[in-house]
């Protein structure tokens, strides 16, 4: 299925792709969607040959460029929604965990269908780990699903929870910074302009004001900002996210957000007063991944829309953002998600249930479940409450199963692969509609313009 080493790759795009300088040329577009984009996304993710797999990544993305398929960064959009041109609908951003290239071919389906143009692609940072998926393998997979499916215009990476660990920071802060700020420099060389920071982790509820409790959190947000203004690629202004309650936690208030966007705005302005956030994660009741119940089932919840709503309206009107984002929603009933668009959330982060329609599919192999669920017995153990259940347990560490078993799920048989996709294209589809982004391609056309980042080939591709 792979091309083996850089002979083997060259002789392989011969008539399909040309490399012409810093591009590529798509010599015969039906070669490259019938098969060719199939090889080349498996060489990108799996093979062993690290200048044949890095010529593959390459290729792909500059072939994504040749037929309108660019990384883009979704702040105009935003900067519109903030001054209040743009509203009505609620911004999905999905994160794939497994079998990357075939999800992501079952969200363009959908998008193209419903004409969606407004559509965010993530990964968190702690999924890049138990996924195995840096962010220039998830970019090359879900511009190769692009490619695909046909979809064409902006493309709009996100790194999700790019997240400060509370615990390695309180041992050292400088550290567990520098970590992130690693992480930022690889998303964005990786085609992602759109950032969400997070030391909602290291705010601190017992001191005593909220301008102390919230002091970790801005002066970090603002310090990663300016990292990020200062990598960002000629001609783009990346999207940042910032986040005040940890999700999971307590809920936020109006009170909350004014003072963290004040203080975070203040420290911008002592190092040179850039551009700051776009948007503000909020907590308001959910938890990711939804609270398994002792059966393995998940519990309700309650969204405080109310709270949404309200530091929807103050982040537009006295900051100028787009507005709320609401996370871990993917687990919430399917007649909650039609709320979020009346309350102008901007945008809404799913994840968990997507992993679940692949892994509850009754398409999915029996053999291949058992054979995950006792690397988790085995290998994982150690990460099981005394309190939970063997099926709380097996629902919150069977995420961890992507990465160990990835080639063994891209490996699935077309027919088992095309059902698993043809459920996930059904729930984005439902999901596209009930968040109001259908025909939002036109506003997405209207409102952003792609730019072409230059990217020389690889020495094997000279």
């Amino acid at each position: 299925m792979m091309f083996q080493n850089r002979d083997e790759l060259k002789k392989g795009i011969d008539g399909v792709l040309s490399v012409t300088g810093n591009g590529v040329a798509v010599l015969n577009e039906s070669k490259l969607r019938d098969r060719l984009i199939d090889r080349l996304v498996y060489t990108a993710v799996f093979c062993d040959d690290e200048e044949t797999k890095t010529s593959s990544r390459w290729l792909i993305r500059r072939a994504g460029a040749a037929l309108g398929i660019l990384s883009s960064s979704i702040q105009s959009l935003y900067e519109a929604m903030g001054r209040k041109e743009v509203t009505g609908f609620t911004v999905p951003a999905i994160n794939l965990r497994g079998i990357t290239y075939h999800s992501a071919q079952a969200v363009f389906r959908a998008a193209v269908d419903g004409k969606v143009g407004a559509l965010i692609f993530e990964i968190a940072r702690s999924e890049i780990g138990y996924t195995e998926q840096r962010p220039a393998e998830f970019a090359a997979a879900v511009t190769a699903a692009a490619i695909k499916t046909g979809f064409a215009g902006p493309l709009f990476l996100q790194g999700d929870h790019f997240q400060i660990n509370a615990k390695k920071f309180a041992q050292d802060p400088s550290a567990e910074v520098d970590g992130v700020k690693a992480l930022i420099r690889e998303a964005v060389a990786g085609g992602f302009y759109n950032i969400d920071i997070d030391p909602s982790t290291v705010v601190d509820l017992s001191r005593a004001t909220i301008k102390e409790q919230q002091e970790n959190n801005y002066i970090i947000n603002a310090e990663l900002t300016e990292l990020i203004r200062s990598i960002e690629p000629a001609g783009i202004t990346i999207s940042i996210g910032g986040e005040i309650g940890e999700v999971g936690g307590k809920n936020t208030t109006v009170e909350e957000f004014r003072i963290f966007m004040d203080n975070y705005l203040e420290e911008l302005n002592k190092i040179g007063g850039m551009k700051g956030i776009s948007k503000i994660s909020i907590q308001t009741g959910t938890t990711h991944g939804g609270v398994p119940l002792p059966d393995g089932t998940i519990a309700k919840v309650k969204i405080d829309f109310d709270t949404l709503e309200k530091i929807s309206e103050v982040a537009r009107s006295e900051y100028g953002l787009s507005g709320a984002v609401q996370h871990g929603a993917s687990t919430l009933p399917n007649e909650a998600f039609d709320k979020f668009p009346p309350t102008q959330t901007a945008e809404i982060h799913l994840a968990t249930g997507f992993q679940n329609i692949i892994y509850d599919s009754d398409h999915f192999p029996a053999e291949l479940k058992q054979r995950i669920y006792a690397y988790i017995n085995d290998k994982l153990r150690g990460e099981k409450k005394e309190s939970d259940t063997q099926e709380q347990f097996i629902y919150k560490t069977r995420k961890k199963g992507f990465g160990a078993f990835k080639k063994d799920m891209w490996d699935l048989p077309a027919p088992v692969l095309g059902a698993i996709g043809k459920e996930l294209e059904n729930q984005f589809a439902f999901l596209f509609g009930r968040l109001n982004v259908n025909n939002t391609k036109d506003i997405i056309e209207r409102h952003i313009t792609p730019v072409d980042v230059p990217s020389e080939p690889p020495a094997a591709l000279q």
